[in-house]
């Protein structure tokens, strides 16, 4: 049985399906644990990927990219996790931040910053979270003070994918004192060889250590006013906007984890022999496995409804944060089971289920902690 078959997914996304599945199944899965081994970043992957017309193509083709939408960037989230969870978070990493360009910058702006990573002579980030603090958008310390012709950044941002490699980054920094939190940020465009920037690699992950992300210390780093996004003070409402879309494409992170815990379980009971017979034949086994299908049939069946929703602007974050807690969760729990059904070999390495386990516990955190979402699901939900 196909896990990721395409019965759930909407006609116009299945084209793009079957390209990330041939593409993962050459590039993606035969390299994943020489990369998982290594920790390093993994171009020549991402460059078969822009060979390939699947990395930064969610750009419109205004700009030079295919104009994929949420279901087919989703879709491709899926093939691509299933095969490698840290390959896969480089080749989606290497376009973030530009759907809020593309919406909320000027023409200007799109065609000196989006069109290079469309066409794939670039790559870019996002840079919101910091050293002390993740979850809590307004709650940042990074200042961005207004000077003559433009803004001085002073602060450090934490967890940014491609901070070290990315051309430009979205950077998410405060600007204003005033009694409204949520209106006292702004978002810029930064060019990672501007003066007063500087990023290292963070201490490596036990997970996903084929994505690279850094730390970053702005230090009096100046950028020209035409580099805000949007408006001064805008910058959390188009953050929020923003991550409403990537928590569906999250969940579909959790997806492909969840699917790559099954398909190794199954192989693996299957083949295993135990009291005189295969594994697979002892109803626990059974049981496991059958919980195991029954939580990621339905986080994919949320998954995918929520991307409709939230694409429709239906809920969105509500929808989102239903989709994100629950795939990722499942992806947890299906690689924990995965682990338990394989007994000691489960421990070794090599083996592709205890690089699942430790990649599954990674998406859980990112695009904001699932105990975040649960408020934002109660306070949505009344």
């Amino acid at each position: 049985m196909d896990l990721l078959d395409e019965s759930v997914v909407p006609e116009r996304a299945r084209e793009i399906k079957h390209e990330a599945r041939e593409f993962a199944d050459e590039h993606v899965a035969p390299n994943a644990e020489a990369y998982y081994e290594s920790g390093e970043y993994p171009w020549d992957v991402l460059e078969a990927g822009m060979d390939a017309g699947l990395v930064a193509q969610d750009i419109g083709e205004a700009y030079g990219g295919r104009g994929l939408d949420l279901a087919q960037v989703l879709a491709i989230a899926e093939e691509f996790y299933r095969a490698d969870a840290g390959i896969a978070l480089t080749l989606q990493l290497a376009s973030f931040g530009c759907e809020m360009l593309e919406r909320y910058g000027t023409d200007e702006q799109k065609e000196e910053y989006l069109r290079p990573v469309a066409e794939n002579d670039q790559i870019s980030g996002l840079a919101v979270s910091e050293p002390e603090t993740g979850s809590d958008l307004a709650g940042m310390t990074t200042e961005a003070e207004k000077v003559e012709g433009g803004y001085e950044i002073t602060g450090e941002k934490y967890w940014v994918g491609n901070a070290v490699e990315a051309d430009w980054l979205t950077v998410y920094a405060k600007t204003g004192d005033g009694e409204d939190r949520y209106s006292n940020y702004t978002l810029f465009v930064v060019e990672t060889d501007s003066e007063g920037y500087e990023a290292e690699h963070i201490p490596e992950k036990m997970g996903m250590r084929a994505s690279k992300q850094g730390h970053i210390v702005l230090d009096d780093c100046f950028v020209p006013e035409r580099n805000v996004i949007g408006s001064e003070g805008g910058g959390f409402y188009v953050l929020a906007d923003f991550f409403n879309h990537g928590r569906v494409i999250v969940g579909g992170h959790g997806l492909g984890l969840a699917a790559a815990a099954i398909e190794e379980a199954e192989a693996f009971v299957h083949d295993r022999n135990a009291f005189g017979r295969t594994v697979n034949e002892f109803q626990a086994v059974q049981h496991t496995l059958a919980d195991m299908r029954i939580g990621f049939e339905a986080a994919r069946a949320l998954n995918w409804r929520a991307c409709e929703k939230v694409a429709n602007g239906e809920d969105a974050g509500y929808w989102a944060a239903l989709t994100k807690t629950k795939s990722t969760e499942v992806a947890v729990d299906c690689a924990e089971k995965g682990m338990k059904l394989h007994g000691g070999r489960s421990v070794l390495a090599d083996r592709r289920i205890a690089r699942v386990h430790r990649d599954a516990r990674i998406p859980v955190i990112y695009e904001g902690a699932n105990d975040i979402q649960r408020n934002l699901i109660y306070r949505q939900s009344r």
